[in-house]
């Protein structure tokens, strides 16, 4: 996917200048899944944990008509969130909170039907000299210990949490979520070929703690850069033109 200033959905624009994390295929895929899911369409109340762009949000808030409150530390992408929020047909389901995570947590007592993020995740691993890309990447800023313990803080007895990640973080954060009473219902690969391995997993939580996990495998492209047919299906809500994205 082109890291543009800008990605035109079909509903709403992404602007992503201002933003350390661009608009990724994986990210794509993933709010894809959430928006699609019983969960999302019937809650009322949604939080979006590392708002970025506000891409999460934004395709959530196309597919339910909760109340969304996204959280974003870094102030430059959370003013970007605020201008592509006011922008969509949804601007009054949508709310950003420019704070740490943990400060937000700290002051709240709400409970939300549906949690989402696609979080930090890499520990001690190599920084670059972007000093807001390392934030937004590595887990410094947001550990695994402290994202379970403001998910179960904030999830409602019945909601669920969608979390991605890659593959090799996953077994680390589910240990984090056990620890505090979160159990794993679904876990969704997704690799970019049948030829690969996957390379992130999506995390579905609850506090059920169910005694099986369904499993799936999500394969994007035919070969890169065309997409299989699964992908185009989930895409075609979101995407202009799918013979454009095939060729980005």
């Amino acid at each position: 996917m082109a890291r543009n200033s800008y990605f035109a959905f079909k509903q709403f624009r992404i602007d992503q200048g201002e933003c350390a994390m661009k608009v990724t295929t994986d990210a794509c895929i993933f709010g894809a899944l959430i928006a699609e899911s019983s969960g999302l369409r019937h809650s009322q109340t949604i939080l979006d944990i590392g708002a970025g762009t506000g891409l999460l949000s934004l395709m959530a808030a196309q597919n339910c008509s909760g109340k969304i409150t996204a959280v974003e530390l870094d102030e430059e992408a959370s003013q970007q969130a605020v201008s592509n929020f006011a922008a969509s047909p949804w601007a009054d389901q949508l709310q950003l909170v420019n704070s740490a995570i943990q400060i937000f947590s700290a002051t709240s007592q709400q409970r939300f039907d549906c949690i989402i993020s696609n979080p930090p995740f890499f520990q001690q691993s190599f920084k670059g000299d972007d000093q807001r890309r390392n934030m937004a990447r590595h887990t410094d800023s947001l550990s695994f210990t402290d994202l379970a313990r403001v998910i179960s803080r904030h999830l409602a007895a019945t909601g669920e949490a969608w979390i991605l990640l890659p593959v090799e973080s996953t077994q680390h954060f589910l240990k984090a979520a056990a620890t505090e009473g979160l159990g794993l219902i679904k876990q969704i690969g997704l690799r970019s070929s049948s030829r690969h391995g996957n390379h992130r997993y999506i995390l579905v939580l609850n506090r059920d703690k169910p005694l099986e996990t369904q499993e799936e495998t999500i394969t994007i492209y035919t070969q890169p850069p065309h997409y299989t047919e699964e992908t185009r299906q989930l895409m075609s809500p979101y995407y202009l033109a799918l013979q454009e994205a095939d060729r980005e």
